[in-house]
C-alpha cells in the first residue's frame, strides 16, 4: 500500500484520481483545496486530512515525517494548468513522486527545469495520458504501424464541448492561466496524435479566438485538419437536437473512429501503470507541449490552405465584450 496526497480536491477531476487511488488498494493521508466543497472525500476516503492552506498542508506532510514515520510516495496534482509546475514541485520537494494531471506544464522549458529537479531529487513526474491506455486508440496504433511505411493517413478531428459563460470567468478562460482553448480541451488529442503518428513536421494555425482554434498538423504518418470549440452554436444540429452539448469525431480516410465509450476507467489504468513502474514521464509529455504553446504563440493565417470545414462558422463576440 502506496501512500498519496492529493492536491486539488475539489476540482471537476480529482474524482477520478480518488477513485484512481482507491482502486489500486493505496490509502490518501492528506487533501488541499482552498475550496471546501470536497464531500465527494467521503465516498473514497473521509478520514483523509484535509486543508485550505498550502501552508498547514505542508507542515502536516512534513510532522508525518517526522513524527509518526510516515512518509509520501505519490502526490496526486488537479489544480488549474499554470499550477502545475509549482505543486509538481512542492511533491519532489517532500520525496514524492508526482502524478499530473495534463497539461503537465504550459511551456517547453518548464519541463526543463522539471528533469533537472527530478535528477536532483531522485523522484519522477508522471503525467495522466489516459487515451494511451483507451483500447481504440491502441488498436489504431497498431493499425498504423502495420501500414506501410511511406502510407500518410488523412485525419479530421473536431471536439466540441459546450461551456456556459461561467467559463469566461474562471481561470479556464485566461489564457495566461489556462494556455487557452486548445492546451485547455485538446492537449491530450495532440499527446494521442503524437503518440500513433511520431513527430510534428508542421504546425499551421487558421482561427484562435477566445471560443475556439483550428488549425493544420502534420505528423510524419498523417495529415491532421483539427478544430476545438466550447460554442453551443457550433454544434451540428442533429447533435443539438438530440439535447447534447458535446460532439467528439474523428475521421480516418474518412471512416470515423469508434471511441464514444470506454473511459469509465482509464485513470485507474494509468494509475496501475505508474505503480507498476511503466508510467507516462515528462519526456512523453513534451511534444504534445511543445504543440501546443506553438499554437497559442502562433499568428492565425486564416482560411486558407488545409482547414477543417468547422473552421468557416460564423464568429461570435465575447460575452463580456463591451
Amino acid at each position: 500500500m502506496k501512500n498519496f496526497a492529493l492536491i486539488g480536491a475539489s476540482g471537476y477531476i480529482a474524482p477520478r484520481h480518488l477513485k484512481a487511488i482507491k482502486d489500486t488498494n493505496n490509502e490518501l493521508l492528506a487533501a488541499l483545496d482552498k475550496f471546501d466543497s470536497v464531500g465527494i472525500m467521503d465516498s473514497y476516503f473521509p478520514n483523509a486530512d484535509f486543508f485550505v492552506e498550502p501552508e498547514r498542508f505542508d507542515r502536516h506532510i512534513e510532522k508525518l515525517k517526522y513524527d509518526k514515520g510516515i512518509g509520501l510516495d505519490y502526490v496526486s496534482i488537479c489544480t488549474p494548468n499554470y499550477l502545475h509546475d509549482s505543486h509538481i514541485r512542492m511533491a519532489l520537494r517532500r520525496g514524492a513522486d508526482a502524478i499530473c494531471e495534463k497539461p503537465l506544464v504550459l511551456n517547453p522549458w518548464n519541463l526543463d527545469a522539471l528533469q533537472r529537479m527530478e535528477k536532483e531529487s531522485g523522484k519522477k513526474v508522471y503525467n495522466i495520458l489516459q487515451l494511451r491506455v483507451h483500447q481504440s486508440i491502441i488498436e489504431l496504433k497498431r493499425k498504423v504501424e502495420a501500414a506501410p511505411k511511406d502510407k500518410i493517413f488523412d485525419i479530421d478531428l473536431t471536439y466540441l464541448t459546450s461551456r456556459g459563460n461561467w467559463y469566461y470567468t474562471s481561470w479556464k478562460g485566461d489564457i495566461n492561466k489556462s494556455g487557452g482553448i486548445a492546451t485547455n480541451i485538446g492537449v491530450h488529442f495532440y499527446d494521442m496524435l503524437s503518440w500513433i503518428f511520431g513527430e510534428v513536421k508542421e504546425n499551421i494555425v487558421h482561427v484562435h479566438t477566445h471560443d475556439r482554434a483550428a488549425g493544420y498538423l502534420e505528423f510524419e504518418k498523417a495529415r491532421v485538419r483539427w478544430f476545438l470549440s466550447i460554442n453551443y452554436d457550433v454544434l451540428p444540429e442533429e447533435i443539438k437536437n438530440k439535447g447534447q452539448r458535446t460532439f467528439r469525431s474523428i475521421t480516418i480516410e474518412g471512416d470515423e473512429l469508434e471511441f464514444s465509450g470506454g473511459f469509465t476507467d482509464l485513470h485507474t489504468r494509468v494509475y496501475e501503470g505508474i505503480l507498476e513502474g511503466n508510467g507516462y514521464g515528462l519526456n512523453d509529455a513534451r511534444q504534445a507541449i511543445e504543440i501546443v504553446h506553438e499554437i497559442r504563440n502562433s499568428t492565425p493565417v486564416g482560411l486558407k490552405g488545409e482547414y477543417h470545414p468547422f473552421a468557416a462558422k460564423p464568429l461570435v463576440k465575447h460575452p463580456f465584450s463591451i
